[in-house]
């Protein structure tokens, strides 16, 4: 299958990068290449493109995408890994940096990922396949407690509790291998009355049991402080977010790291020594426009929020 992925708030990341010609940019979510092709499209000979993904396809797809440039460096790895990424190649500040941090539509598409609970597939749901811990694992291995948590914590599910309670009874009788077997599950646990509105009453669980796959979550903030210290003075850190739990995080941490006094407020002046290490470039975050959300019903939950290093 073509990988494929519609970048969300394209024209909104371009400009928050404020590229410059002779700039070194890290896009740590590569995906099929869609805001890379922009970004490096905006570099002149001297310019540097860093392509990151975890996704070994998502890399192909982009070497494609990016065929023309020369000033592309592909690297197979997590962002998380940005300082060593960087050390590796030589960097020691980069111009700007981009994560988008929503699936792309390939992987909900390709059936034998395992992302979607619109297709049948084995549970699957990594975006690293040289990962061990699957959704598999996670449906069929963790406690009723452990699933609790991660369903409640990660996709807000109301019904968590019995949803869990339903999995572990099910695997009682055999595993659940495939995507619809849980969706199966899922629909059996949250009461009819529930599934009547709102959406696909699979959706939140899926969400969470990829989001604990993947380690999403764990690693945002501190990647984010990584990131923020390995920008030079006026570059720009651009994040889009898809669900409340990440935009949460990329808002907190930035808000502490444009303001990490520990002090007293009412202290005459500083005395913890903690200075502001960014500014915040979009107080509120922005939102996909009329006509995007037209063209794109999957980006009617990105939120693009902007930092820049003082």
């Amino acid at each position: 299958m073509e990988f494929k992925h519609i970048s969300v708030l394209l024209n909104e990341c371009i400009d928050g990068l404020d590229i410059k010609k002779d700039g070194i940019y890290a896009d740590g979510t590569l995906g099929g290449g869609g805001h890379s092709f922009h970004i490096a499209s905006a570099l002149d000979g001297t310019g540097r493109l860093i392509g990151i993904d975890q996704d070994k396809n998502a890399i192909e797809a982009a070497k494609k995408r990016l065929a023309g440039f020369d000033n592309v460096t592909y690297v197979h790895n997590n962002f998380c890994n940005i300082d060593k990424i960087a050390e590796e190649l030589g960097i020691e500040k980069f111009s700007g940096i981009l994560l988008d941090l929503g699936v792309s539509s390939h992987q909900l598409d390709e059936a034998d990922r395992g992302f979607s609970y619109q297709h049948d597939a084995p549970l699957d749901m990594r975006m690293d396949v040289r990962k061990s811990l699957s959704a598999y694992s996670v449906v069929n291995t963790y406690s009723q407690d452990e699933l609790y948590r991660v369903i409640r914590d990660y996709g807000e599910e109301r019904w968590a509790k019995r949803i869990a309670e339903f999995i572990v009874s099910e695997r009682k009788v055999k595993p659940i291998e495939t995507t619809f077997e849980l969706v199966s599950v899922i629909k059996k646990a949250v009461p009819k009355g529930a599934r009547a509105d709102g959406p696909h009453p699979a959706k939140r669980t899926f969400q969470a049991i990829r989001i604990e796959v993947n380690g999403e979550l764990e690693i945002l903030e501190s990647t984010i402080k990584k990131m923020v210290g390995l920008l030079e003075s006026g570059g720009r850190l651009c994040i889009i977010t898809f669900h409340s739990l990440e935009d949460r995080i990329v808002k907190n941490t930035f808000r502490e790291l444009e303001d990490p006094c520990t002090c007293q407020r009412d202290f005459p002046v500083c005395v913890c020594g903690k200075k502001p290490q960014i500014k915040i470039i979009t107080r509120k975050p922005v939102l996909p426009s009329v006509e995007e959300l037209a063209a794109n019903k999957r980006s009617h939950s990105a939120k693009l929020r902007i930092a820049e290093k003082l």
